[in-house]
């Protein structure tokens, strides 16, 4: 274990749950998870805080549970994720002319560039949340990924600027106070996302994630190594979750129930005499509801957010050609059955799902590598790139802390096994007339058959 390094918590406020993790990288640069909390969030509509109060409360839950994975953390500064339809992102570009025309180009120099940009006029009432540089320029030299040590009279650079709504910025910092903790920065979610499931090679192919969240969709495209595009489409698991209930008329836990264990993007492939048995309400009778409706209901508002996807790509000029990389697809929304299909039949580019594994040190817990904590492991990653550049002051000296057995996969022989006793929810087949003939059908060819071979 490599104590030298610090512990970096990342802080996920999502619309559906809210997770705190904590890590450290290991002599072999994998992440170490010291602590793991989550919480189910409540306050947070489509990525925005809306209720501080029960935000707050949500926040100490995952903190308490956090703790209580690891007793020995001390945690007071934190990398929060943000999203939200508010996000916008704008193209700039900037250029200084230098003094020293025969010194090599330094750091300040480029700091002083992306400072610059920071001034860049914004409508009123948004705040400037990030500033990425694209690629540099020195004279005529052009897309140059790394300036520093070259030598020229002028250095410019195309820059991807990530702004936010004042208001909903302020919330966050406010409730992250209110809980005790301190904003180490604030990080946008697609790009913190992209860290955990992404690597070089997916970098250097282009590629388009897309995390699926509870509130919204997040989108950050990247093509040549270069970050080209980011958006947030207010659309995510939580409108599916309320299509269902509405649509089939049930309460929102049943609709999310059937979701997580029935759903399907795709119609064509849920059975059509498939039907679930849902409880009836006070008394009443027990409500039945056809696979195939859930899976029309889920592929409708899917489709729409993989539309939203394409038209985003088409904006920046990039149509299905240029990303070899395809789409990868993260977030707990990514977990259902045959999205993969439905984004490449939508989207006309290959996908898979993208797990935060990439960067995990091995022996972790399962539960760690769901796509669902993509980003707060990327805050994670994000805290670490900034105490590797140096572009953050973080402490000198680091607690020495172990990783909890609770957060290490245990020995097969000592896992034990425990018994939840679960509430189900009743699937049951209807066989139809043609699929009972069918079956006859098969069944006497079957004993011809059985004829033929004795007679042989």
């Amino acid at each position: 274990m490599n104590h030298e390094q610090p512990i970096i918590v990342g802080l996920d406020i999502g619309t559906t749950k809210i997770a705190a993790i904590a890590g450290r990288k290991n002599e072999y640069g994998k992440l170490e998870i010291l602590g793991f909390g989550r919480a189910n969030s409540n306050g947070v509509q489509h990525g925005m805080v809306l209720n501080i109060d029960q935000t707050i409360k949500a926040i100490e839950m995952a903190l308490k549970n956090c703790y209580d994975s690891n007793p020995n953390l001390e945690i007071g500064e934190v990398y929060v994720g943000i999203a939200g339809h508010h996000i916008k992102s704008l193209q700039t570009r900037g250029d200084i002319v230098r003094q020293a025309v025969e010194d090599e180009i330094s750091q300040g120099e480029i700091d002083r560039l992306i400072a610059d940009q920071y001034r860049t006029y914004i409508p009123a009432g948004d705040q400037i949340i990030d500033v990425i540089p694209q690629e540099f320029t020195v004279d005529n030299f052009q897309n140059i990924p790394n300036p520093i040590g070259y030598s020229g009279v002028k250095v410019g650079a195309n820059f991807h600027i990530i702004t936010g709504d004042k208001n909903a910025i302020r919330n966050i910092n406010r409730s992250v106070e209110k809980a005790g903790l301190q904003t180490k920065d604030l990080v946008l979610q697609p790009l913190a996302s992209a860290a955990a499931v992404m690597c070089d090679q997916d970098l250097e192919a282009g590629v388009a994630i897309v995390d699926i969240g509870g509130g919204t969709t997040d989108l950050a495209v990247f093509y040549e190594g270069i970050l080209k595009h980011t958006a947030v489409i207010p659309f995510g698991g939580e409108n599916i979750t309320n299509d269902i209930k509405t649509g089939l008329g049930v309460l929102k836990t049943q609709a999310e129930q059937m979701k997580v264990q029935f759903g399907s993007a795709l119609s064509d492939e849920a059975k059509s005499n498939a039907f679930i048995t849902i409880p009836g309400l006070r008394g009443m009778a027990p409500k039945e509801i056809s696979v195939k409706n859930l899976a029309a209901i889920i592929q409708a508002r899917m489709s729409e957010i993989m539309d939203f996807v394409t038209y985003h790509l088409k904006q920046v000029g990039l149509d299905t050609r240029m990303l070899n990389g395809g789409i990868i697809l993260t977030g707990g929304g990514s977990q259902l059955k045959h999205l993969i299909q439905l984004t490449e039949y939508v989207t006309g580019l290959n996908a898979r799902i993208g797990y935060p594994n990439e960067h995990l040190a091995s022996g972790h817990i399962d539960e760690l590598a769901k796509p669902m904590y993509s980003t707060c492991i990327g805050l994670i990653l994000k805290g670490y790139n900034d105490y590797e550049n140096k572009n953050k002051q973080f402490e000198e000296t680091f607690r020495k802390v172990e990783v909890p057995s609770a957060l290490q996969q245990q020995p097969v022989d000592e896992v034990l096994d425990v018994v939840e006793e679960t509430k189900t929810v009743k699937i049951k087949q209807r066989k139809t007339l043609k699929g009972f003939m069918d079956g006859f059908k098969n069944g006497l060819i079957d004993l011809f058959k059985e004829e033929e071979d004795a007679k042989l």
